[in-house]
């Protein structure tokens, strides 16, 4: 058996390895880049809106389901903030040195842009169930606007087999490892079907209750553990405040350091940061716009926004506190440090800044990531398979499959769940990348709407027969004359305050 687990890890290597540095690569950098030159800087110059339409109220037609803005960034949002964050970091730094963090922070920034555009599109041509909530994604722009359902539909496989299968079976192999630290012999004394049949038990109380409950879920889940690990971070960070110049010393020296990244690029800190970074806040990859699509807005230009926000949060802010953490551990006990990986090293870095008491806030946080992003993950993988087939029965058995691989996925291998997951991500990243350069005129064309009314102080107001030459669309061919207001609950409500005392200005 362990044999054959060693073949398939070389095997999924290798093309893990010729994916990602002969065809990934390439395309994530031209495509950021290219979005940020066609949006004039869209994810920076309209970093405040970004928050103002975090607490949208409105847009909701008489008949639909209501998922507000908020909700659907804290379903992306879930799905982005996974064991990533913590496990994925740590990973990043021991196999490719301090330096993969600058280009995870890199690539955020870049990807920002494709994040604005991936999700723009999805709501443009998301479409709306029976039930009056909306859907969309990819594989639906890729039929309404490409007219090749084909290509939806291998894109849709691609992102189940990423999603149901690689990376949830990854969140729960992560969840269960995170016990080693009281459990030496996890893996060999049940502990780890323990977790899978627990893991698999709440996950399928969650999904078989609807997007509903996936949504209200994690807009409790989400901001609470984000709002704990920051914490966390910030005073690790803090109190070893002397260590912070030899730690950036350490990511940008190592960043920089050429003879060696070139010397075995496939293991560099680049490649192991812009494979750690896409893994963890998904910016192009084609897994959010089933979010985004979701939301009632006004305009399609506000959850491109909004989920351009949802990257940096992931990224810019979550992996960075978990990056600084190591590295701390890593600058002050270097020889313990370079010894581990994965979440023992996370747990171990930890240790150094809070003692026994700081391991468990860590592991509780990773379950709630873990957990989180499961039920993310799964949103996502029940919209692409609705797009193959409205089946109900088909449906319940697909719900069951996934619960069984969140039981299987706590006893799988690191390897090769890292392997399989880097492979269904990256095969359906190639898909949506192409795709969306192609069709990114369209988001363009979009956000000159949105800017001019923005310029003329409105408030923006999407109807498709404004843009000329638009693909046709479900859900934006009437001016919302007949809409009525949302009514948010108290973590929307505690958002809005937030995001008010963000962006009022101080003289006010």
């Amino acid at each position: 058996m362990s044999e054959l687990n060693d073949m398939l890890v070389n095997l999924t290597g290798e093309i893990d390895t010729i994916m990602y540095t002969y065809i990934l690569v390439i395309l994530l950098v031209v495509a950021g880049v290219y979005f940020t030159i066609r949006t004039k800087g869209v994810q920076i110059r309209y970093f405040v809106d970004m928050f103002k339409h975090i607490t949208e109220k409105k847009h909701v037609k008489e008949g639909e389901k209501a998922v507000s803005s908020f909700q659907a960034m804290m379903v992306s949002t879930a799905s982005r903030v996974g064991t990533g964050n913590i496990a994925g970091v740590a990973t990043a730094i021991a196999m490719g040195g301090p330096g993969a963090i600058f280009w995870m922070w890199l690539m955020a920034i870049f990807g920002a842009a494709s994040a604005f555009v991936e999700s723009t599109l999805a709501q443009t041509w998301k479409v709306k169930n029976k039930d009056g909530s909306f859907r969309g994604g990819p594989a639906y722009y890729i039929e309404q606007v490409l007219h090749q359902r084909w290509l939806g539909i291998i894109f849709a496989i691609s992102l189940i087999l990423c999603f149901a299968f690689g990376f949830n079976g990854l969140q729960a192999y992560n969840t269960a490892s995170s016990l080693e630290h009281y459990f030496p012999d996890y893996a060999t004394n049940g502990m780890a079907v323990g977790v899978g049949v627990f893991l698999a038990a709440l996950t399928a109380f969650t999904i078989f209750g609807g997007s509903s409950r996936i949504s209200t879920i994690t807009s409790v889940v989400v901001p609470v553990m984000a709002i704990i690990y920051i914490l966390l971070a910030l005073v690790a960070t803090i109190t070893n405040v002397g260590s912070l110049p030899s730690v950036f010393g350490y990511i940008f020296q190592n960043a920089f350091d050429f003879q060696s990244i070139f010397g075995g690029f496939a293991g560099s800190c680049v490649m192991l940061g812009i494979k750690r970074g896409l893994f963890s806040n998904e910016a192009g990859m084609g897994s959010a716009p089933n979010a985004a699509a979701a939301a009632s807005v006004s305009h399609p230009v506000k959850q491109g926004l909004i989920q351009s926000l949802s990257v940096y949060i992931d990224t810019l802010l979550l992996c960075t506190c978990s990056a600084m953490m190591v590295m701390v551990f890593y600058v002050q006990d270097p020889a313990i440090a370079t010894a581990l990986n994965g979440i023992p090293l996370v747990q171990a870095a930890v240790n150094n800044s809070f003692g026994e008491i700081g391991i468990h806030v860590v592991t509780f946080a990773i379950w709630c990531f873990a957990f989180s992003s499961i039920i993310g993950n799964y949103f996502y993988a029940e919209s692409n398979f609705i797009f193959i087939t409205k089946n109900k029965m088909a449906l319940f058995i697909f719900r069951l499959v996934c619960v069984v691989v969140v039981f299987v996925g706590a006893c799988n291998s690191f390897d090769l769940a890292w392997n399989l997951a880097d492979i269904f991500m990256g095969l359906m990243a190639i898909i949506n990348l192409i795709v969306i350069i192609i069709l990114g005129k369209w988001a363009f064309k979009l956000l000159d709407d949105y800017s001019a009314q923005r310029k003329a102080g409105k408030d923006p107001v999407f109807v498709a027969s404004n843009i000329e030459g638009l693909p046709q669309t479900e859900c934006w061919n009437t001016l919302p004359e007949d809409l009525k207001d949302f009514e948010p609950g108290p973590i929307e409500e505690f958002a809005e305050v937030v995001v008010d005392a963000v962006t009022t200005p101080v003289d006010e």
